[in-house]
């Protein structure tokens, strides 16, 4: 194919295809982020304008230093998907890789893959994803998988294959509050109920939960030597769930955190029930340094699954009428009560395991409120000392 250079831009040509229409392209060469030299070309444009205008972006986004955006102009959401994966499966929890697996796999392939992941935008991303699931599962289900393409995005954006997140306003119908918590009031009656009428195994792990805003797999990768007895901490290294024992979540899961004294009276005392429950299955727990999982059946002696404690919140629920709630929902309650006794958002974070930005993202209704209490509570403490300020009449 013979080329015609243009005399306007010397990376601008012209050419004929075979039905001698008159078609436009550039070539443009430039160096990557290792100093090699490269080119970016593309054709078919319908006028020496249009071609130009293309030009012009590439050569603008190789002096913001972004060659790998342009170098990645044709990946799709299937290629980058892969690659994310293969690239991050290595430091992912098993509970995290066999869910991430799932989603891609069964939903953000099936209905995204095709499209190039630099075209896709919000309002296709509206119709093709978001509306399609919305008509296949819960609110719940959906929030999941919306926030687990959020996450494949901001790591695209990270690798520098993409300048932005497009799809972190969108919103989902049911993009309602999190409703699953209890109040103070409310968590008392429910620890009171589960200290009279359930097992001291299920009770000591509510309690804990509740104290602390453990996520369930924490919780039950809890062994003793964990525990520090004398200085009121507790330290999250592992996961425990049906895929086994792993890491956790992230490395912001990974933390020591203090715990109010009543939780470490309850495991002292839960740790001598297990020595001997224990000792009747012919095991033993050592002094110093155990390794033994802390949450045990009451008949078995084996580490606990999340099945006893889901079994035995239903049932406090149904003693005590309280609102429905699940395990997640104590470590929502423990992070609510936070928030509403105005604790900095970052040491929440750091005591859950999460970011600040996961924290207003999921809590941000409840930091809204706290906003707007925030404007009245200013006023009232200065027209309580008598201020008389306001627009001039």
């Amino acid at each position: 194919m013979k080329l015609y250079k243009s005399t306007k831009e010397p990376e601008i040509y012209h050419y004929f295809n075979a039905n001698e229409e008159k078609l436009w392209m550039f070539r443009h060469k430039y160096y990557d982020a290792a100093n090699k030299r490269r080119e970016k070309k593309k054709s078919g444009f319908k006028t020496e304008k249009a071609a130009l205008k293309a030009l012009l972006e590439i050569k603008a986004a190789t002096l913001r230093g972004q060659t790998k955006h342009i170098e990645n102009e044709n990946l799709t959401v299937s290629d980058w998907l892969d690659m994310w994966y293969a690239e991050n499966k290595k430091d992912w929890s098993i509970k995290t890789l066999v869910q991430r697996e799932s989603a891609i796999r069964l939903q953000m392939k099936p209905l995204l893959g095709h499209y190039k992941l630099q075209k896709l935008d919000k309002a296709t991303y509206q119709r093709e994803f978001i509306n399609v699931l919305e008509k296949r599962y819960a609110p719940s289900m959906l929030k999941l998988l919306h926030t687990l393409f959020k996450i494949a995005i901001n790591a695209a954006v990270e690798a520098e294959v993409l300048d932005r997140n497009r799809f972190t306003k969108v919103k989902l119908s049911d993009d309602a509050k999190i409703e699953n918590f209890l109040t103070p009031a409310q968590l008392v009656v429910f620890l009171e109920d589960a200290k009279k009428n359930e097992n001291i195994t299920s009770y000591s792990f509510l309690l804990t939960v509740a104290y602390t805003g453990l996520r369930c797999g924490e919780a039950c990768g809890l062994q003793w030597r964990d525990i520090d007895f004398e200085n009121n901490t507790i330290t999250v290294a592992r996961s425990r769930g049906q895929y086994g024992v792993g890491k956790t979540k992230t490395k912001n899961s990974e933390r020591t955190i203090m715990v109010d004294q009543v939780v470490i009276d309850q495991l002292e005392m839960y740790r001598k029930w297990c020595k001997k429950k224990l000792l009747s299955r012919g095991k033993k727990l050592k002094d110093v340094n155990d390794d033994t999982f802390i949450f045990i059946s009451e008949h078995l002696g084996e580490p606990i699954s999340t099945n006893n404690t889901n079994l035995a919140i239903k049932r406090i629920i149904q003693r005590t009428n309280l609102p429905k709630t699940t395990l997640h929902g104590l470590r929502h309650t423990h992070c609510t009560v936070l928030l509403n006794n105005k604790l900095p958002v970052k040491v929440i974070a750091e005591r859950l395991g999460n970011t600040p930005q996961m924290v207003h993202t999921v809590y941000g209704h409840v930091l809204k409120e706290m906003e707007q209490e925030s404007v009245t509570v200013f006023s009232q403490s200065l027209n309580a000392v008598g201020a008389k300020i306001g627009a001039n009449s």
